[in-house]
């Protein structure tokens, strides 16, 4: 009867350690994905998930990612399988994997379902998204550090906010995403540290996260402050009416280089360094 006993109790436990492995996400498409169990290959077809995949102590399941993960190092060693719009669907096979995490709207999800990859679309934009992301990649890796992560990135970003002067704060801020005419918006993650560090977004959070603006558009909002990348800077001059903006007239203007943009761009687990950095720049400490 003992020996009866501990063959049932090891039979309940095994079910029951199998049912836990089963891992179910919604991914932000809207579908559901079924793993039996924590994959042990990911490829990673979006910097900010990869970030996310070593951040929870993973980034030894990674066997491939896209052609701009360059951080952590471990990461930028690993095979390269294009980008969001010219990802190899034949290199990406060749690795194995278990499953392929990118971006929710990546014209490659359906072909590599067609060829029988498990693939996982995720598009972190917000903070509430990153919070979001962080919990259903901790759940796919079956680690319990996400809300610790979470927790700490936030207090970290409230740490930057209080660094902030009053006299500072208020501040009218133009963060450009790119030359071709993109910013952020108040509804973008990086438009929601800036509410949190106590500066003004001029681009209104409904014309969407990263719209398209027109020249004329910042002229009219007069920002004291420019954010850009540091191979803009010397030439928002030249834009029309643009030397009559006051971050241009008064040179309040922050260029930040391209290991800077990479923190500051992606939505993912550094942005509390990013929150740091865009605290100096309205301090007048970043040039």
């Amino acid at each position: 009867m003992r020996v009866a006993a501990k063959l049932l109790a090891c039979l309940a436990l095994s079910l029951c350690t199998q049912a836990w492995a089963v891992i179910d996400i919604v991914d932000d498409r809207g579908i559901s994905i079924t793993l039996p169990a924590a994959p042990k290959r990911i490829v990673s077809l979006l910097p900010s998930l990869t970030e996310t995949v070593c951040e929870l102590g993973a980034c030894g399941r990674l066997v491939g990612v896209d052609s701009f993960s360059n951080w952590p190092a471990q990461a930028a060693q690993l095979p390269r399988v294009g980008g969001v719009d010219d990802a190899s669907i034949e290199t990406i096979v060749g690795l194995k994997p278990d499953v392929v995490l990118l971006g929710g709207t990546s014209r490659a999800a359906s072909r590599l379902e067609g060829l029988g990859i498990t693939v996982i679309g995720l598009e972190p934009r917000t903070l509430s998204d990153v919070q979001r992301v962080l919990a259903k990649v901790g759940r796919l890796l079956q680690v319990d550090r996400a809300d610790a992560v979470w927790r700490r990135l936030n207090a970290d970003i409230d740490t930057a906010a209080r660094s902030v002067p009053p006299g500072r704060r208020g501040t009218s801020v133009y963060f450009e995403i790119g030359s071709d005419g993109y910013a952020a918006s108040a509804s973008s993650h990086i438009g929601e540290i800036l509410m949190r560090l106590g500066a003004t977004n001029v681009v209104p959070g409904n014309l969407g996260t990263v719209p398209k603006l027109n020249p004329e558009f910042v002229v009219r909002a007069d920002p004291e402050l420019i954010m850009v990348s540091d191979r803009t800077v010397a030439s928002l001059k030249q834009r029309p009416g643009w030397s009559r903006v006051r971050a241009v007239r008064n040179g309040r203007i922050c260029g930040f280089d391209a290991a800077q943009n990479d923190v500051i761009m992606r939505p993912g687990p550094r942005l509390a360094e990013a929150a740091r950095l865009m605290a100096a720049c309205l301090k007048g400490e970043l040039r």
